[in-house]
Parts: structure tokens; sequence; C-alpha cells
């Protein structure tokens, strides 16, 4: 690999850009440059301006995909009380535009705590197995007397 300075160096084309986006001490701007600089930081200005409108719209896509996820299931009405804090909490996702509603809200983390607790749910499930077998175990003795 051979330097700039070599005189059988072969620039690049990556070589030729960067360099060209060099300014050495003592040398002057070419209005070459200055036209290239301006355009260079007029491009990452308008990039610049672009990322709240980029962050909001990933916002909007994430608040519609919990929508669409929240709508898909079947809907079943259940009533339960909830602490002061909770309905505080529920009340900032509906106010962020995350969830229409506190029941979408609500819906939204009692599915995430079931799934966080799957182990829990596990062991549940296996006890009422043990239950039922227990259950139908009395039944056939019953049925026997």
């Amino acid at each position: 690999m051979s330097s700039p300075n070599d005189p059988q160096y072969k620039a690049e084309p990556t070589d030729l850009v960067v360099q060209d986006l060099m300014i050495r001490e003592g040398e002057e701007e070419e209005p070459r440059h200055t036209t290239e600089r301006e355009r260079v930081s007029s491009s990452v200005r308008d990039i610049a301006s672009r990322i709240p409108e980029s962050l909001s719209s990933i916002g909007r896509d994430i608040s519609r995909t919990i929508e669409r996820a929240i709508s898909a299931k079947d809907d079943y009405v259940v009533a339960v009380k909830v602490s002061h804090e909770a309905q505080d909490k529920l009340e900032q996702l509906v106010q962020a535009g995350v969830f229409r509603s506190r029941a979408e809200a609500a819906a939204f983390l009692i599915d995430e705590g079931i799934k966080s607790q799957s182990a829990l749910f596990d062991r549940v499930a296996q006890k009422l197995s043990e239950i039922e077998r227990l259950r139908a175990e009395l039944r056939g003795m019953i049925k026997q007397a």
C-alpha cells in the first residue's frame, strides 16, 4: 500500500473525495471548494432538520402497531380496581398518544404482565391439571360406593 506522497501512488476515488474536502494550512479555498463545502453543509442541515419528524413518525408507527395488535384480539370487558398510581400511569400513556384509552393501555399492560410471568402460569396450569385429576378420582370413588 503506497501513500499519497509516493510517486507510484494511484489515488482511489474515495481518496480524492477526502482530499478534496481537506484544507491544508496556508492553502486558499478555491470557489469550487467553497461550493462543495456549502453543498455538504446544506445536506447535513437538511438531514438534521428531518430527525424530529422521523422520530415522531417512528412513535406513530409503534402506536399504530400496538393498536392493531390489541384490536385484532377478542375483546372481553373486565372491571378492575387499580391504584391511584396505576391510574396515573395509564392516563400518561393515553396523553402521550400511545393508546386511545385507558382500557387499551390496561389491556396491553395485562398481556405484557402475563407474558413476563409465563413460568408462574405454567405452574398454575400444572396444578390445575393435578386438581382435575384428583376430582375425577374422587368422582370415581363415589360412583363405586
